[in-house]
C-alpha cells in the first residue's frame, strides 16, 4: 500500500466519523458504487486520476451516483474522489473500505465482528461453500443470494450485508481474506483490534477475561477475542492479532526442543 493510500484512508475515515444519518442504506450504497467502479475500467480511471482536477472528478460523482444515492453517500465519496490513491485498485479497495466501516458504524451495537468471524470458519470447514462462493464461474448476484439465505436470521443486517456485498466483488482476491479483512475493519472503526486465539479446547469466562485483559494492555487498546479450537496447539495458546503471533502451545515449544536437539 502506498503512502498515498494510506493517506487517503485515514482521511476517508475520518469523513464518516464526522458524518451523521450513516445507515446500512449508505453502507449498501457505497457498496454498489465500489462494485460498479471496479466493473468499468474507464470510469474508475476518471475518478483515480490524479493528474485531472479535482472538480472534474467532484462532477464524476454528481453526474454518475449523486441522483441515485443518500448525500451523505455522496459526500464521502466526493470526499474520496478528491484525495490522491496509489492506483485505481486503492480507490476501489477505499470505498469498499469505507463501506464496511458504515456498516459497523450503522449497527454499533452488534457484534458483527465475531458474526462475520464464525461465517469465516464455517467457510473454512466446508470446501464446497468455499468452492461456490470463491469460484470465478457463476453469477455474482447469486453468490450474493446464497449468502443472505445462509445468514438470515442468524446474524445481524450489518454483518449480512458486509458478507454478501464481498462475494460479489471479489477482485482476485479469496472469500475468506476479504471476511477476515471485513473483520479487522470493524474492529478498528470501533476502536479495539480482534485477537484470534487458537486452543485445544474452548476458552470458559475467566480465561477469556484474563487473556482479554492481558491482551488489552499490551497492545494498549480493547481487545476482543475469537477462538477456533484446534487440536494440534496440545496445550497453551496461540494468539495472532494482525500480523503479530503469539505462540504459547506444548506443540511449539516442542517443536523449539527438537529444533535445538538437532543443532
Amino acid at each position: 500500500m502506498g503512502s498515498a493510500t494510506t493517506q487517503a484512508l485515514a482521511a476517508t475515515t475520518k469523513a464518516l466519523d464526522a458524518a451523521s444519518g450513516v445507515d446500512l442504506d449508505v453502507a449498501g450504497e457505497l457498496f454498489a458504487v465500489a462494485r460498479a467502479v471496479g466493473d468499468s475500467s474507464q470510469l474508475s480511471g476518471a475518478l483515480a486520476d490524479s493528474a485531472a482536477p479535482v472538480e472534474a472528478r467532484r462532477r464524476v460523482v454528481a453526474d454518475v451516483f449523486g441522483p441515485a444515492v443518500k448525500p451523505v453517500t455522496a459526500a464521502l465519496l466526493t470526499t474520496a474522489v478528491e484525495l490522491r490513491w496509489s492506483s485505481a485498485s486503492d480507490l476501489i479497495d477505499g470505498i469498499e473500505d469505507l463501506a464496511v466501516r458504515a456498516a459497523a458504524v450503522a449497527e454499533p451495537t452488534a457484534d458483527v465482528e465475531a458474526e462475520l468471524f464464525r461465517f469465516t470458519r464455517t467457510i473454512a470447514e466446508s470446501p464446497e461453500l468455499e468452492l461456490a462462493l470463491g469460484s470465478r464461474l457463476g453469477d455474482a448476484s447469486a453468490k450474493g443470494a446464497l449468502v443472505e439465505t445462509l445468514l438470515a436470521g442468524r446474524v445481524s443486517p450489518a454483518a449480512k450485508l458486509i458478507a454478501a456485498s464481498l462475494v460479489m466483488q471479489p477482485r482476485e482476491r479469496r472469500v475468506r481474506q476479504m471476511l477476515t479483512r471485513a473483520t479487522r475493519l470493524v474492529a478498528d472503526q470501533r476502536g479495539r483490534k480482534v485477537a484470534t486465539v487458537y486452543a485445544a479446547a474452548p476458552l470458559n469466562a475467566a480465561q477469556t477475561d484474563r487473556l482479554t485483559s492481558a491482551l488489552s494492555q499490551r497492545y494498549g487498546t480493547s481487545v476482543s477475542i475469537n477462538t477456533v479450537v484446534d487440536p494440534t496447539v496440545v496445550g497453551g495458546l496461540r494468539v495472532q492479532i494482525a500480523d503479530d503471533v503469539i505462540d504459547a502451545s506444548v506443540s511449539a515449544r516442542l517443536a523449539e526442543l527438537r529444533h535445538r536437539l538437532a543443532g
